[in-house]
């Protein structure tokens, strides 16, 4: 029985089991594949709703998209900020590389330039290296890597690649002190390279400028001229640079001009200089200095 005001489904009083629901939906699919394999019937439904169903794919694919976005983008960063600190590194080496490639370069330019100033010279020289400058603005010495061992005496010359640049003044065993031709206490034979004139210049201390103060009035001295050393009193080589005359004042009431050079010499760079024998004191200055370093 059924309750009052209830009625019942089923075969038999206008109802469709589920069972022929089932068999309908599926010949009604076998349907649709048999006519879009056939004739691509569904192709644009397919198409429609891959359209409708895009956005929602994107929204549930977004936050393992911008995960993997955001890994990769971290990931980038962290390499190139290393790449670029390997890179600054390298950059600075090869900077401080370069800067010493430079230094060498120089420095093989200004040996080569005394190797070449030895012909010049005519006679036995030596390279040596300053080791420090006296820092006092009134005496212009320096200390050299030369002494008694290598035959260094005092009175020697001392030049670079352009011109006199002093004479050494005391001697030790491994090391000797020069004083330049513009120590105030320093002073050398000089002739005009024009015309042959000789005369004394002696130094002017903290200008770093040479004086010829036996100079007359009259004298035939002009701005320009070349000074080289006369190679009188067996010191210095003869016709070597000293210096180029930078100002001639000529004064009615003095009998003496004044007349001031500047010197050839790279005084205020040099890092390498020459010390030069003279051909007449070579061989006992030898002697003397092997008895020296040799006293037995």
């Amino acid at each position: 029985m059924s309750a009052p005001g209830r009625t019942t489904s089923g075969p038999g009083r206008g109802g469709v089991s589920a069972g022929v629901r089932f068999l309908l939906l599926s010949v009604f699919c076998l349907a649709l594949m048999v006519l879009d394999q056939r004739d691509q019937h569904l192709s644009r439904v397919r198409g429609a709703l891959n359209l409708v169903v895009y956005p929602v794919r994107v929204v549930v694919d977004f936050p393992f998209s911008a995960w993997s976005s955001l890994r990769t983008t971290f990931a980038a960063r962290g390499s190139l900020i290393a790449e670029n600190e390997q890179l600054k590194r390298e950059r600075l080496n090869s900077e401080f590389r370069l800067q010493r490639l430079a230094a060498l370069e120089m420095e093989n330019a200004r040996l080569r330039e005394l190797l070449d100033s030895t012909a010049r010279v005519g006679s036995r020289a030596l390279i040596a290296e300053i080791l420090s400058v006296d820092l006092d603005p009134y005496r212009q010495r320096f200390n050299l890597n030369r002494g008694v061992v290598d035959g260094v005496y005092v009175g020697q010359a001392v030049l670079d690649a352009h011109g006199v640049v002093g004479q050494v003044v005391s001697v030790g065993p491994l090391t000797s002190e020069a004083v330049l031709v513009t120590d105030v206490d320093a002073g050398m034979p000089v002739r005009v390279n024009r015309n042959g004139l000789r005369t004394i210049a002696l130094g002017m201390g903290g200008s770093g400028r040479l004086r010829l103060p036996y100079l007359t009035n009259n004298a035939d001295v002009e701005v320009g001229d070349l000074l080289v050393s006369s190679g009188l009193g067996g010191v210095f080589p003869a016709d070597y640079p000293v210096g180029r005359v930078t100002d001639v004042r000529r004064r009615p009431d003095q009998q003496f001009a004044d007349v001031v050079a500047e010197p050839a010499s790279a005084l205020d760079r040099d890092r390498e200089v020459l010390l030069v024998w003279n051909a007449a004191d070579e061989v006992p200055r030898a002697s003397e200095a092997a008895n020296l370093a040799d006293p037995h």
